[in-house]
């Protein structure tokens, strides 16, 4: 009896912890069915930016592989308007179960400081999935514009201080902000003209409307190419290899000038995990091929592999990083 005694207490514990095992099992199953089954029907990726722009077409190159490699379809929807509220706001509302995934930008992060009254906040309402890709952006003007280098283009404009625009694709958005740091930095005045999208910003400069745009190089540089606009500078601590001959901004003008726009995925807030690792690794295969690696470098984009962990890590640091660069140039919304 005082053997048996001795051993109740232990073999009651060890029931217990067999219990529970017993218990959690049933979700354990249903977690790595979910996983298995995903996806089941189509999954839409909203796009809060308006067609054209590299949000949209690296949107389409994502969508296209995992259409092929998840045998399901992946719709990209544009709901561009409000500087991305107006996309991501409905994402954030969406079922938390994989069917819906946002494609977003550095906007996002930046919008956590310039847009505190949004119907949404990013770190409460959504889960990191997967960064894409980072480029860097090109100062362009219309052919009209008499400088032919950042130095030129600053004088130009401190002797017509508010005289000149510049195109972005809406508030909050990496070419408003590039816009903005540029004046800051350069001590100029020209003004902000928002478009409801990069596309249509773009065929504003092109078409000699407003004077400069920047933007990204892998949509750009083809204009440049062409002759339809006027390359005075990039937005890397060095040259882009896709334009060798333009010199960054920081050593043609303004030095220390630096900023860049990068791609990522995430998902409403209670996403399945199970359902997020299997969109990262995905990704993250996707990135990860020869083939992706060749063709964007030769768009000027370099991919992004991180988990979802390390992607929301990034997320969280570049809220921080636009927020000091906000309030120190003293950034707002026109």
């Amino acid at each position: 009896m005082s053997i048996l005694r001795t051993f109740l207490p232990i073999l009651r514990t060890f029931q217990l912890i067999l219990a529970a095992i017993l218990v959690s099992l049933p979700g354990v199953w249903a977690t790595l069915a979910v996983a298995q089954d995903y996806p089941s029907r189509p999954v839409k990726i909203i796009v809060p930016f308006g067609p054209g722009g590299p949000a949209d077409v690296y949107a389409r190159i994502l969508g296209q592989y995992l259409q092929e490699t998840l045998k399901q379809a992946f719709v990209i929807d544009n709901r561009p308007g409000a500087g991305s509220v107006i996309g991501t706001t409905e994402v954030a509302k969406s079922a938390a179960d994989g069917y819906t995934l946002l494609l977003m930008s550095n906007t996002q992060t930046a919008n956590e400081t310039l847009m505190a009254g949004k119907p949404y906040q990013l770190m409460r309402d959504f889960v990191a999935v997967a960064p894409i890709n980072y480029s860097d952006l090109v100062m362009v003007v219309h052919p009209s514009v008499p400088a032919k280098t950042v130095a030129e283009f600053v004088a130009l404009l401190k002797s017509k201080p508010g005289d000149l625009n510049y195109a972005s694709s809406g508030p909050g958005t990496p070419y408003h902000l590039a816009g903005e740091l540029f004046k800051a930095m350069s001590g100029t005045n020209i003004v902000h003209v928002p478009h409801k999208g990069s596309g249509e910003a773009r065929i504003s400069v092109i078409a000699g409307h407003v004077q400069m745009m920047l933007d990204a190089i892998t949509t750009m540089a083809p204009n440049v190419k062409e002759g339809q606009v006027r390359a005075l500078g990039t937005t890397g601590t060095k040259r882009s290899s896709v334009l060798p001959d333009v010199p960054t901004i920081g050593e043609s003008g303004v030095p220390g000038y630096e900023t860049t726009i990068w791609l990522g995925l995430m998902a409403p807030k209670g996403t399945p995990d199970a359902v997020v690792s299997k969109l990262n690794a995905e990704v993250n295969k996707f990135l990860a091929l020869p083939a992706t690696k060749d063709a964007w470098a030769k768009q000027g984009a370099e991919p992004m592999i991180m988990s979802p962990a390390e992607f929301d890590a990034y997320l969280k640091k570049d809220i921080k990083k636009w927020a000091d660069v906000i309030q120190s140039q003293g950034i707002k919304i026109q």
